[in-house]
């Protein structure tokens, strides 16, 4: 028997670095012969790609894996398969707990998809073909940008957090690999690359050559057609000088970092056990905005960690709202077993978390309008993601607005544009959504830049 005509569907939960695992996954997939649908109700099988990071994104998977089975009775859906952090994290109690599901992978096994799915399907005495491309991988995102994931686990050991239990140690991809990888990219139109991780600012630190962030920055900087490298997930302890400079002055990295802070308060940043303290990351957010004022910050800070009193939260309250950070995510800490958080005394009740995000998100929103007046009668540089041929509009980006987790451009067109396209757009305003603009003119580009 062989896979003609079998068709497959995908669904991935939680953060970009499961997305990249599941492209993977559907690369091999298609690479033998399996039809991959957009529509869940034409395929023979899906492939759930669960996030298991706090409660409400477990809830979710498992609401997903019901929802989905649900198929089972109604169309074509023979088999259902469960990737992800979720059998990584409870691979027995998922197995009893939800049986109409076919399989649970753990993460490890993600390599033998096809043959999970051949198996599932009866197809048998098949032979698995491997692929000598080099972008193991079917992208998902729209062609102007692509993540590319340098790293997998984590050796922080944050107290509140589940990762290095569920995806091990700090494992950083060879760097030759992530350079074939995403020269392959740039060959399919890619123009911006996001780089990913746990941690990307101590990538290269457990291989043998002992390679650093910098120097994948300046290697991704040499590849022709790939014009935004965009950091996400910098540790406060690891950035310095050097990282700032590589921003500021590499015109192919985006004017942008994402440093999750977490808290303010020392006695909270300890008992999350974060390498900085409040005088350090003070000084950090200061050096940005006085020496390197082009760069954006995002930011996220967990609220209602066990201990922290209305004392500590005050206090993250008034560096907040001096910081005016251009984005920032608030987060109400979850509770979960195995952590070292989850045993702490002076657990914070779920109401009381309810009114400090509701607070913080409120003093956020101030600095949010400071931000949006600065920007707005502007122009600036736009990343065409998508356009919309019936109504003759384009959906961007600026380089300090990062893909699905930021701001939108939307301005309209009287030519079709192309994802991957790069207009000057003077935006106009903000309709409490995103914003609006309009085009000033299509750029050409300079020769690239090389290192």
């Amino acid at each position: 028997m062989d896979t003609k005509g079998k068709k497959i569907g995908a669904i991935s939960l939680g953060c970009d670095k499961n997305r990249v695992d599941l492209e993977k996954m559907l690369f091999q997939l298609k690479e033998n012969g399996f039809e991959i649908v957009a529509n869940e109700e034409d395929a023979n099988l899906i492939i759930i790609n669960t996030c298991a990071f706090i409660e409400i994104a477990r809830k979710e998977s498992i609401q997903t894996i019901l929802d989905i089975c649900a198929l089972k009775d109604k169309g074509s859906l023979e088999k259902i398969i469960v990737t992800g952090c979720l059998p990584q994290k409870n691979f027995e109690e998922m197995k009893t707990a939800i049986p109409e599901v076919d399989a649970f992978l753990k993460i490890k096994d993600n390599e033998r998809i096809v043959e999970e799915v051949c198996k599932l399907l009866s197809i048998e005495n098949y032979k698995i073909k491997k692929s000598k491309s080099k972008l193991q991988r079917i992208l998902t995102t729209v062609p102007s940008y692509a993540f590319l994931k340098i790293s997998d686990g984590c050796n922080n050991f944050c107290s509140y957090c589940t990762i290095p239990r569920i995806r091990g140690r700090y494992t950083s991809v060879p760097m030759n690999e992530l350079i074939d990888e995403a020269i392959e990219l740039a060959n399919k139109g890619v123009k911006e690359l996001v780089i990913i991780a746990q941690d990307i600012t101590r990538y290269g630190s457990d291989l043998p050559e002992q390679t650093t962030l910098i120097e994948l920055i300046h290697r991704l900087s040499n590849i022709d057609g790939i014009e935004w490298i965009r950091l996400h997930y910098c540790y406060p302890e690891k950035v310095d000088d050097e990282l700032l400079n590589e921003i500021k002055n590499n015109p192919k990295v985006c004017k942008y970092i994402d440093v999750p802070f977490q808290h303010i308060d020392d006695e909270i940043l300890k008992s999350m056990n974060r390498r900085s303290n409040e005088e350090q990351i003070r000084t950090l957010v200061k050096k940005i905005r006085t020496s390197y004022p082009e760069i954006a910050i995002r930011t996220t800070f967990i609220i209602g960690l066990p201990g922290e009193t209305r004392k500590a939260f005050k206090k993250l309250c008034e560096f907040v709202k001096e910081s005016s950070f251009e984005m920032a995510g608030f987060f109400a800490y979850s509770r979960e077993e195995g952590t070292k958080a989850y045993y702490m005394p002076k657990q914070v009740n779920n109401f009381i978390k309810y009114l400090r995000l509701k607070k913080i998100n409120k003093i956020q929103a101030t600095s949010l309008n400071k931000f949006i007046s600065k920007i707005v009668g502007q122009e600036y540089k736009v990343l065409v993601d998508s356009f919309d041929e019936e109504k003759m509009e384009a959906t961007g980006r600026t380089e300090f607005f990062s893909p699905e987790v930021d701001f939108v451009i939307k301005f309209p067109s009287k030519n079709i544009l192309v994802s991957g396209e790069y207009v000057l757009v003077k935006i106009t305003q903000y309709d409490m959504d995103n914003f609006k603009g309009e085009i000033v003119w299509k750029l050409i580009f300079q020769p690239n830049w090389h290192f």
